[in-house]
């Protein structure tokens, strides 16, 4: 008799219960129980099936035919468990509880289909055109780097000002840029900021100075700034959440091949030479890619803008860009002019400039405005050291500019032999950044400061390569090679993940975070790179740029560290089973 609900079970039992046969009674009673026994272990070992398989296998191998396979395995086993038609009036209830949820469900992912924007994917890749050329023109400028000096007669404290000025602005106007698209629409926004860049990038190819290029250079970053967050913003307004992951993945696919993107193209530009360009064509590419993706834009990217329109805090950008200034600015002039008074002066009023700007912020949000950074963000548990971390990660800026000029100017390699000298580290990066979730599954919080060390390890691998080979003599790239790809490996898994960080506040830590970067690589430029300038001297002989360069490194490898101490803990814990089994 097939029993489908709770008054036929209770009817089906008291009726025998009223003929006599309580042994009968009793065989129901202990059948009911084994098979809701039986059903509650199938669902256990489908649960753990899932744990088991999930932390194991990335998200993309669950969608292939073997992830699959196993987990529908799980899931016959799981239904296995019920063969009999005595089913409970609890689990009959869930059931019909879980079938109104996934009508709902398809109803509203019915209705978000029709929603959708059809030409999303080909907006995505227009949106991805201006974020990959805002970190490229980072990366592209350093491996021509001896051509630009050589070209315009600039000095080293010129060629540091070149990189860096790039970034500090870049830092100062990105939160920003971000606000102005919320106000006045990310599309309107994005194609003025493309139109911007493409006009900073001809003046920078047209430089006739080392004044004139950084100068443009600035011109190019606050473009830069205003372009690159209208993508990540534009990803969240036009896919819908079943989509998005795959979007961001690209998106943070792209920006990561940027460095070595960059380099390459950049050494292939100056060595090709076209038309006796050399140097400036790094920039002068810019123009036809970015008029095709103007026209792109205007085709296919829909505007959006932010429900809420927050007020643009220019006191609080002054004041930032006045302490960056006051900081950067005398470390790279300072040691080129002999540490003036004014050099001086001007280190000693950073603080003050920070101060101020931390007591206008306040001031401003107890008045109600949008301050540029929302101070009370470093209360969250970990922030503060995990931004100290990060500020360490991008002395990594200053290697690509030192291991540039040491194969140019100490190995006597191309500009296209330099480009191609940074593919190992871009091998190794690839690799932790694919496989930093795993590694933090197997080393818990202690995989960010594991990145760390071996960031470090490799710089002084490489240190000790470069100092054992006599000066001009390219080490073997047997040696060299895998120590520039354990760099690389070490910063892809390197990035503290703030777990602990609240949802709301998931956007403004992500801004503070890549400012951050960017004032990392800045100040990295300005510190490291003096030090290596000071190495060297007057004299730029293969002997004291490779002596530069391995003093130098040594200096990255302290930096990362100091930044293995602070990540201490900030990665995110070991996945645990229900048991307290460790995966």
């Amino acid at each position: 008799m097939a029993l489908h609900s709770k008054s036929a079970i209770e009817h089906h039992l008291a009726d025998k219960k009223r003929r006599g046969y309580p042994w009968q009674l009793a065989i129901d009673k202990a059948a009911v129980g084994i098979e809701a026994r039986f059903v509650s272990i199938a669902r256990k070992v489908h649960t753990r099936a899932r744990q088991f398989i999930r932390p194991i296998f990335p998200e993309q191998i669950m969608s292939t035919h073997a992830g699959t396979a196993v987990l529908s395995a799980a899931r016959r086993v799981s239904a296995a468990g019920s063969p009999s038609p005595h089913r409970t009036w609890i689990e009959r209830k869930q059931k019909m509880k879980h079938e109104r949820s996934i009508t709902t469900t398809e109803s509203a992912t019915s209705s978000e289909v029709q929603n959708l924007d059809p030409k999303r994917w080909w907006a995505l890749a227009c949106l991805l055109v201006g974020s990959f050329l805002a970190l490229l023109d980072f990366f592209i400028v350093i491996v021509a780097m001896p051509s630009i000096t050589s070209g315009l007669q600039a000095t080293a404290a010129d060629a540091q000002l070149i990189i860096s000025s790039y970034s500090v602005v870049y830092a100062v106007f990105l939160i920003t840029g971000g606000r102005l698209g919320d106000i006045y629409g990310r599309k309107s926004i994005f194609l003025i900021s493309l139109a911007g860049f493409a006009l900073a990038s001809a003046f920078c190819g047209l430089a006739w100075s080392p004044s004139s290029l950084i100068m443009a250079r600035l011109l190019q970053a606050m473009a830069a700034a205003a372009m690159a967050p209208q993508a990540l913003a534009s990803v969240h307004a036009l896919f819908p959440p079943r989509e998005r992951g795959r979007a961001l993945s690209i998106y943070g696919i792209t920006l990561g091949l940027s460095s070595a993107v960059g380099q390459l193209v950049g050494g292939a530009l100056v060595a090709a030479d076209i038309g006796g360009l050399s140097w400036r064509l790094i920039f002068l590419i810019n123009v036809p890619m970015v008029v095709v993706a103007f026209i792109a834009t205007l085709r296919v990217l829909r505007d959006t803008r932010s429900e809420r329109r927050p007020r643009l805090d220019w006191g609080g950008v002054v004041l930032s860009c006045a302490a960056l200034t006051a900081f950067v600015l005398p470390l790279v002039e300072g040691r080129e002019r002999g540490w003036p008074v004014w050099s001086i002066v001007m280190l000693l009023t950073t603080p003050i400039f920070v101060e101020w700007f931390r007591r206008y912020e306040i001031r401003l949000a107890g008045a109600g405005g949008d301050p540029l950074i929302a101070l009370e963000i470093f209360q969250q548990p970990g922030l503060m050291r995990g931004l100290g971390a990060i500020m360490t990660l991008y002395a990594i800026s200053t290697f690509f500019l030192i291991y540039s000029i040491y194969l140019q100017a100490a190995l006597g390699f191309t500009a296209l032999q330099a480009g191609l000298g940074v593919i190992p580290f871009s091998i190794g990066f690839v690799t932790g950044s694919t496989f930093s979730p795993l590694f933090g599954r197997w080393l818990g919080r202690a995989a960010t400061s594991f990145g760390y060390s071996l960031s470090a390890t490799g710089a002084i691998a490489i240190a000790l390569i470069a100092s054992h080979f006599a000066a001009g003599v390219a080490p073997p790239w047997t040696l060299l090679g895998p120590a520039v790809a354990v760099v690389g490996l070490g910063m892809g898994m390197s990035m503290p993940t703030m777990k602990r960080v609240e949802p709301r506040h998931a956007g403004l830590v992500g801004g503070i975070v890549n400012s951050t970067l960017q004032v990392s690589a800045a100040v990295g430029i300005a510190v490291l790179g003096g030090l290596f300038y000071s190495v060297i001297g007057a004299h730029a002989v293969p002997a004291t740029v490779t002596r530069a360069f391995s003093v130098t490194l040594v200096g990255i490898a302290i930096c990362h560290v100091g930044g293995a101490l602070l990540a201490v803990g900030l990665g995110q814990r070991k996945p645990r089973s229900p048991t307290g089994t460790v995966f």
